[in-house]
């Protein structure tokens, strides 16, 4: 049983069924009715330094190539890469470093000087450092990736069950897992994976244990349909910070992207205000000028609408992800962040594993739920 219908959700329905196990998942609203449908769908390594995290990325990189393969041309996939910009020397020798270590670890990247960034985007603000091509960088549609995973978790046999909102996990009296209780059904299962997204932490409180996820708030902006004015996923060199900061007060970074249907999606913003859904004026304004300092082409642009969402955040910036030792039977594949569109597939690959008994590809240790145990 999987609980969740969003793009994580998805891609361990998907994986669990091509394993051959009898799945079934269940989500209180539509797919892609959360987090994934308030993404831009980025598919990056670009963001992060080595470690678990960017171990997940880079298996997920390669999972995403195939699945664009299998499930074609509907994913909206686009192997367009990344370029992250420096506007000063002091930055861009930040970013020399930071590619650098990425290196190590498997990450691909080519400087580009000032005077050769017209070359990959004609449209960029002129006087900037330089930058860093990352050719490993992707993108998707999320809310179709989604639907197309449960498409083919469901032609594999899978069970699909949405606008129902699960009230109970049940457990027996040695702890384990024996199913749950939805508003409309029962469903016996020995095995749950919590897939909630934002949600994530009060699904495992049904459980009973503790799961520190927290929402983080974040606005996009949507553009007219334009001619593919941005060719690559650019941001500036200080969103890489705002991914990693842990602070709850409001940050802003340009983040701008083409996408196939001809709008431009622009972010990112961050701020924990826990659920709260209010417009922020100041963050929309915030998010336009940095575009517009980043594209000059876009200030006289006309912004169709902007969406907002919450990314399912936990303390140590890297998602639960695994069985929970501390209640048989229970999975946890959630609290990705903003990353969770990038990581899904490799998130799927390995829940599955375990589901199967398998090794899995990386050590997923470091995902545990219950290393928060103790704060």
């Amino acid at each position: 049983m999987v609980i969740g219908a969003g793009v994580v959700g998805a891609a361990c329905a998907y994986y669990a069924s091509l394993a051959g196990l009898s799945v079934a998942v269940v989500d209180r609203g539509p797919v892609a009715g959360g987090t994934t449908g308030a993404g831009e769908g980025n598919l990056l390594v670009s963001d992060k330094e080595p470690g678990p995290e960017l171990d997940l990325a880079l298996l997920s990189a390669g999972l995403w190539r195939e699945l664009a393969g299998e499930l074609g041309e509907q994913t909206e996939y686009e192997p367009k890469g990344g370029l992250v910009v420096a506007s000063d020397e002091a930055g861009l020798d930040a970013l020399r470093a930071f590619a650098a270590h990425q290196g190590t670890a498997g990450v691909e990247s080519v400087e580009i000087p000032g005077a050769r960034l017209h070359e990959l985007e004609p449209h960029l603000a002129p006087g900037l450092a330089g930058g860093f091509h990352y050719p490993q960088d992707a993108q998707v549609q999320p809310a179709l990736a989604a639907a197309h995973l449960l498409r083919a978790a469901r032609v594999a046999g899978a069970e699909v069950y949405l606008g129902e909102a699960v009230t109970a996990v049940r457990t027996g009296p040695d702890g384990a897992i024996l199913g749950v209780t939805t508003d409309r059904r029962r469903i016996d299962t020995p095995a749950v994976v919590n897939a909630a997204g934002t949600w994530g932490g009060e699904v495992a409180g049904l459980a009973g244990v503790p799961l520190p996820v927290l929402p983080r708030r974040g606005f996009v902006l949507v553009t007219e349909p334009l001619p593919r004015i941005v060719r690559h996923k650019v941001y500036a060199a200080d969103y890489v910070a705002d991914v990693a900061s842990g602070s709850a007060a409001l940050q802003t970074s340009a983040v701008v992207e083409g996408t196939p249907a001809g709008p431009v999606l622009i972010g990112a913003s961050r701020e924990r205000v826990g659920f709260d859904r209010t417009l922020s004026v100041e963050v929309l304004r915030r998010l336009a000028a940095q575009a517009a300092q980043l594209f000059p082409v876009l200030a006289d642009v006309s912004v169709q609408r902007a969406y907002r969402g919450f990314r399912p955040y936990l303390p140590d910036h890297l998602p639960a992800i695994g069985a929970d030792p501390r209640v048989p039977g229970l999975y946890h594949a959630c609290g990705h962040e903003g990353a969770g569109i990038g990581l899904a597939p490799a998130t799927g690959l390995l829940i599955s594993r375990q589901l199967t008994g398998k090794q899995p590809e990386l050590d997923l240790t470091p995902f545990r739920a219950d290393r928060f145990a103790a704060s």
